[in-house]
């Protein structure tokens, strides 16, 4: 569920028409719902009170990295889990407390470590031996303890695009878990770490439970033989992944309450903490890209739909040949026609959709692309010397700019001629 909708042919963002908000601050701009992401982080953490699970929800802060998003989240309570200095900064900065932080990723350097150790996060998820004997150096000549879970790779395939899965013994992603107990003795007897938990995650956008179960019972009974070992496994970080309803034909991915029931189920009987890190969950649908249509070019074999948004700003079309909905800004009766939905950016791959029903539309029309709240502004990039666009919050019936259109003095400006050429 998200709170974009129609009321009198004109979509809105709560109480606020997007129309409004294009003429304040023009087209192509992302727009943001304050209650649809206040009520999917209620929606997930009820699901986990109702099964009595320990729950520390840690933000996914990669999926949207604006201040104003993660702090609508630590406002109810949310941690962020991040994967770069630079989100760790900004998860403290929109005021997520340091001890409800997890330190993902796979290239974690000395620096990073050194300024999260200060910070005082909640736990680093390591994941390789070269890192953990980096972490130990570290957290030693600090006179520091660093905790720590492993980020098992279970060998699980997540039933996913290849580009986000994870969890196969492929993919660069964490240790293998048929090593796990070794690496396990070997992080026990270093100084500077202290042993306290497990992480696993597969991968993202998964739309079946089935392979969270698979991943989930592996490190289930591999945490009885850590325990077995002689390791206080008090952590279970069972990363994020849940999918969302991108087309509304495609079948409902499952709810967080049927989620929270299976880990229950594999996992509850260990008593452990459980950390969840939802990303896409949260932010996907509380979302959208809205654009004007610039031209409408009839084709030698089809209708080209041109809007001001392009790949630059919206990449996961081109990059994951993602499907995102597509609908007008006004309603109207007329019969949709097939046509190609492109960009002005000068690759073919600037497509958002091909020969996708959509209603007739004509220059200067409004259109909106659904569900772009989670790896959409966060991807976005100046290619072909185009400006990042604004990004807007809505509550209620005020909407306010959260990052504003860059202008081209500011991105031509981040330049510098050598001396050679400055005369």
């Amino acid at each position: 569920m998200d709170h974009f909708g129609y009321r009198n042919g004109e979509m809105y963002a709560e109480e606020v028409p997007l129309r409004e908000i294009a003429d304040a601050v023009g087209t192509p701009f992302y727009c943001y719902s304050s209650a649809t992401l206040e009520r999917h982080y209620q929606v997930f953490t009820e699901a986990f009170a109702k099964q009595g699970l320990d729950l520390l929800l840690c933000y996914a802060v990669k999926a949207n990295t604006n201040q104003a998003v993660i702090g609508t989240l630590a406002a109810r309570g949310s941690g962020a889990d991040v994967v770069s200095e630079g989100e760790l900064r900004r998860a403290l900065k929109a005021g997520v407390p340091a001890e409800k932080i997890v330190y993902s990723g796979v290239a974690k350097t000395a620096r990073e470590m050194a300024f999260a150790l200060e910070s005082g996060i909640y736990q680093f998820n390591v994941e390789s031996v070269p890192e953990l004997h980096q972490l130990s150096q570290v957290a030693s000549e600090m006179g520091q303890e660093a905790a720590i879970a492993f980020r098992i790779n279970p060998d699980v395939d997540a039933k996913t695009h290849a580009k986000i899965s994870t969890g196969k013994s492929e993919n660069k992603f964490g240790v293998p878990w048929v090593h796990a107990r070794d690496i396990y003795a070997e992080a026990a007897r270093l100084p500077g770490i202290r042993v306290v938990g497990l992480d696993v995650h597969i991968g993202s956008q998964l739309t079946q439970l089935e392979p969270f179960r698979e991943a989930f019972e592996r490190v289930a009974g591999l945490i009885e033989q850590l325990r077995a070992d002689g390791h206080e496994i008090s952590r279970l970080d069972l990363g994020g992944g849940l999918g969302i309803p991108y087309d509304p034909t495609d079948p409902e991915p499952p709810s967080p309450d049927a989620y929270a029931a299976m880990v229950k189920e594999v996992v509850g009987h260990l008593g452990c903490r459980i950390i969840i890190e939802p990303g896409r969950l949260l932010v996907g649908n509380a979302g959208i890209l809205v654009s004007r249509v610039i031209y409408v070019k009839e084709g030698e074999e089809r209708k080209f739909l041109i809007i001001d948004a392009a790949m630059n700003d919206l990449v996961r079309p081109s990059m994951y040949d993602a499907y995102h909905e597509i609908v007008p800004v006004l309603e109207t009766d007329e019969m949709p026609e097939p046509c190609d939905v492109v960009g002005p950016v000068c690759e073919t791959g600037d497509t958002f959709a091909r020969a996708r029903p959509i209603p007739p539309l004509g220059s200067g029309d409004l259109l909106a692309i659904r569900s772009a709240g989670a790896y959409g502004a966060v991807m976005s990039s100046t290619y072909n010397t185009r400006l990042l666009v604004p990004e807007v919050l809505v509550k209620d019936g005020k909407f306010a700019v959260i990052r504003p259109r860059q202008s081209y003095e500011q991105l031509i400006g981040l330049d510098q001629l050598p001396d050679w050429l400055a005369q």
